[in-house]
């Protein structure tokens, strides 16, 4: 079996704990506005420009030469991809491993199922980055072969979250409270923060109190804003918005007060505060 893989990256401290090979599958059933990985929506592959390389040769339909134009997606089987893992081993330590993220991996379910089970037989630590919005049974099939969830409540408002990703969350709300009954305190909840989107201190608050309630957390982390997807152009894609970022130290100051309010351990871009 084949996937479409966006790319895959090596020595990531961002994507679970340790150090990890992050494998980026193709394909996405939201629409965030602030989306920073817009090459990874579409599960087909697509061209990406890239301006500040363009000298205007207007040779285009040729090749291009100076990697303004690339082709974003590439056919990858499960072994492949854990040859390159298996080769980055040496460095996991302890709580390294391998993270399977997207886009949104479950969109490709069948091929997800055989990265995850290739894992498992070669002893690698698996991680998953999933916005759980679809089936409960996709994740339930994959709960022997997963080690650390990173999972997202981007807004706890259901219609603000239907405007701004395209998508309900009560599927995905409904998803965390399930997964929680089957894991052992290795679910990581994250919210990606907008300011003057979800980074009021209701919003925040809400989404604590929802994860306060959840037995398995191991923490909740804090994402801020960054515009990284406004570099990406996809021919015929998306086009993305720019947001602001929220003020860093009131956000710290705020997730310390979350934290303590429902005893739950916090970070802000996988730093403890």
């Amino acid at each position: 079996m084949k996937g479409i893989v966006t790319d895959i990256q090596r020595t990531s401290v961002h994507d679970g704990p340790g150090l990890r090979t992050t494998v980026f599958l193709k394909g996405c059933n939201m629409r965030c506005m602030w989306c920073h990985n817009p090459e990874t929506l579409k599960r087909e592959p697509e061209i990406m420009y890239y301006a500040e390389k363009c000298v205007r040769c207007g040779k285009c339909a040729e090749g291009c030469r100076t990697g303004a134009r690339v082709v974003c997606g590439k056919e990858y089987g499960a072994e492949e991809i854990l040859d390159i893992a298996e080769e980055d081993k040496v460095y996991y330590g302890q709580s390294g491993g391998m993270t399977i993220s997207g886009g949104e991996p479950s969109v490709q379910p069948e091929f997800l199922m055989e990265i995850v089970k290739e894992a498992k037989r070669r002893d690698i630590h698996v991680g998953i980055e999933t916005n759980l919005s679809m089936d409960f049974n996709i994740y339930k099939g994959l709960l022997p072969y997963i080690d650390c969830w990173m999972a997202d409540i981007k807004m706890y408002d259901e219609d603000k979250h239907q405007r701004y990703t395209g998508a309900s969350n009560k599927r995905i709300l409904s998803n965390i409270r399930d997964l929680d009954d089957y894991l052992n305190h290795n679910l990581i909840i994250r919210t990606p923060v907008i300011e003057g989107i979800n980074s009021d201190r209701k919003e925040l608050d809400s989404i604590a109190g929802f994860v306060g309630g959840l037995k398995n957390l191991w923490y909740y982390e804090l994402l801020p804003y960054h515009p990284l997807g406004l570099s990406k152009q996809i021919e015929g894609g998306m086009v993305m918005k720019r947001f602001e970022a929220p003020d860093k130290e009131k956000l710290k100051e705020t997730l310390r007060e979350l934290g303590k309010t429902y005893g739950i351990m916090v970070k802000i871009s996988n730093v403890t505060v």
